[in-house]
């Protein structure tokens, strides 16, 4: 074939068809047939076959036993732990925040889990700031804070639970902290379930007088929250489900992550 023949948009149209036939390899639940992954393809099973051929040589797929199956193979392994260790979860989600503000029209936080805490370490100011004392290295808190509720509803509990128990504590003796939700155990859970289900969590005031936020994770391939990104604003309108800054944040949160924002779409 001529490399005319061979050429596609810019790219090699043989060597598209079979990275192709492996990206659907990666996406099946486990070893799957000759025949089962040409027709998920769309190819004949013959230009499977050759195209698995190269990659069983290559070490990116292998046959499973004495089904004859195919499979992902250590060299797929290789080179999915490589794309791990190079991916950078912080400063990907902080090129989005620029947009992101520029959408909502809301200043937008980034956040990590330190060891004192929900941390901000990236900030992008709205076109009309909002006046706030926060500002990068602010530690928010879990439990009425966007982004606090946020990592408690997508991280590991135990690093959490020291914190989350001095808060449910000083909750239990002042109540309004967290006028929206019953400081026990068993209220904790009843939130965490509503925010996974919407995708992101709210507050309005609770942290801060007069200002009113909503934050989504970014998720890594656990569905762990690596980071938060916050909208902070001052219209309690924008915290209402359908709303276009929720629909904006889940839209860059999901781009972002490897595992599935939220269960319910808005």
């Amino acid at each position: 074939m001529s490399d005319q023949g061979e050429q596609s948009a810019g790219g090699v149209q043989s060597l598209d068809s079979a990275l192709f036939l492996l990206a659907e390899l990666a996406a099946k639940p486990g070893p799957v047939t000759l025949s089962e992954l040409a027709r998920s393809c769309g190819m004949t099973p013959s230009k499977s076959h050759r195209y698995l051929k190269s990659f069983l040589n290559a070490g990116f797929v292998e046959q499973a036993g004495q089904s004859a199956k195919y499979d992902l193979g250590p060299a797929a392994l290789r080179l999915g732990l490589s794309a791990i260790a190079r991916h950078n979860f912080v400063n990907r989600a902080a090129d989005r925040m620029a947009d992101l503000a520029g959408e909502t029209g809301m200043s937008v936080l980034l956040s990590v889990w330190a060891n004192h805490g929900a941390t901000v370490v990236r900030w992008e100011r709205a076109e009309a700031p909002t006046v706030t004392s926060m500002g990068l290295g602010s530690t928010m808190p879990l439990l009425n804070s966007a982004t606090g509720r946020t990592f408690l509803a997508w991280s590991p509990r135990a690093p959490l639970q020291k914190t989350l128990d001095s808060e449910l504590a000083r909750a239990q003796g002042w109540p309004d902290l967290v006028p929206d939700m019953t400081p026990t155990a068993e209220g904790v859970e009843a939130m965490v379930s509503d925010i996974r289900t919407r995708g992101y969590a709210s507050v309005q005031g609770y942290f801060v007088p007069g200002l009113v936020a909503l934050a989504a994770p970014v998720l890594d391939w656990q569905g762990e929250a690596q980071t938060v990104i916050t909208l902070l604003g001052t219209d309690p309108d924008v915290t209402k489900p359908g709303s276009g800054a929720a629909a904006d944040l889940l839209a860059t949160c999901r781009s972002l992550s490897f595992a599935p924002v939220g269960e319910a779409k808005i």
